[in-house]
């Protein structure tokens, strides 16, 4: 683990990414969350295994390149958005969508 999130592994997970993909990937026990850019592997594993009580098996990342938007004549680039492919161990699961 690196020493930049050491102590605060809440601010590595920005929340869980909720596409068709995603969802259709929870099947084969793989959650998608967003997470912050200078996160590395070992910090998203134990961020995700520390807040949600679960073994974490891999942890794929995705880092595009900011993407530019124009409004009128003004230009801007989006946010930094990392994703990570979080794979849990047989029998773990996480509650995303919580029964009320």
């Amino acid at each position: 683990m690196t020493e930049r999130f050491k102590g605060r592994l809440a601010d590595v997970i920005r929340r869980p990414l909720i596409t068709e993909k995603a969802t259709r990937a929870i099947e084969q026990n793989q959650y998608t969350f967003e997470v912050d850019h200078r996160a590395a592997k070992p910090d998203i594993k134990a961020a995700v295994e520390q807040l949600f009580d679960v073994k974490v098996v891999g942890v794929s990342t995705m880092n595009p390149p900011r993407r530019t938007r124009r409004v009128g004549r003004f230009a801007g680039k989006r946010a930094q958005v990392k994703k990570a492919v979080v794979r849990l161990a047989d029998g773990n699961a996480i509650q995303l969508f919580p029964e009320a």
